[in-house]
């Protein structure tokens, strides 16, 4: 079985059947361009969108855990229940799937163990504000993160959870869903399936291969 046979086979039902995964629905991811970004964010603040043009709104979204580890595998976000007919590998421009060999993939790389999904806008809008914060505190501005996303995953107890919601600006729609990334480090890719009219229905990011049974 090839990978992605393997992704088709997990999730191109309206549900996963796995054993070795544990599934939570977890909110909405909110688009208000359809053009939508997976990064790190601490590492590629300016990553493109992929070449796909996706719906706006606010759409369900979830996260797969192995259940061994407890590690987020795979975050899933749904556009739509139509039968998926296929599944390809998300790219951005300048990427072909033909130069690939084997196994290869196209991805982005983790450096942080922290992977988002996020409008183009909304990225836009964290970069304001990151610009903003350094500008407000000088010398005090300890970092996008710490000034802003530690506060959603960490408290005076420690680690709150492995996701978060987040709104660079409270008065703005735009939303970045925020997530551990498996183990941790790594190169990522994401999958996309369509249904029979080539309109995407779901987006998956990988973190953990799971074997379909």
């Amino acid at each position: 079985m090839t990978h992605l046979e393997n992704i088709q086979k997990l999730f191109s039902k309206n549900f996963v059947e796995n054993p070795l995964l544990e599934t939570f629905e977890v909110g909405k991811l909110h688009l208000s361009s359809g053009q939508l970004v997976a990064s790190d964010p601490l590492l590629t603040p300016d990553k493109v969108p992929f070449t796909v043009n996706f719906p706006t709104g606010d759409f369900t979204t979830f996260i797969h855990k192995e259940r061994e580890s407890n590690c987020i595998a795979y975050v899933e976000v749904v556009f739509g229940n139509k039968e998926i007919a296929n599944w390809e590998m998300a790219v951005c421009d300048g990427q072909n799937i033909k130069d690939l060999k084997g196994e290869e993939i196209f991805g982005y790389p983790v450096e942080s163990g922290m992977g988002c999904f996020m409008d183009l806008e909304t990225q836009n809008l964290l970069n304001a504000l990151e610009l903003e914060l350094f500008e407000k505190k000088g010398n005090d501005f300890l970092g996008i993160y710490e000034d802003f996303f530690h506060q959603h995953f960490y408290d005076e107890n420690g680690a709150i959870d492995q996701f978060a919601f987040l709104k660079p600006y409270e008065n703005k729609q735009g939303t970045i869903f925020a997530f551990e990334t498996g183990y941790g480090e790594g190169f990522y890719a994401c999958y996309i399936g369509f249904d029979e009219q080539k309109n995407p229905m779901k987006i998956i990011a990988e973190f953990i291969e799971i074997k379909s049974e």
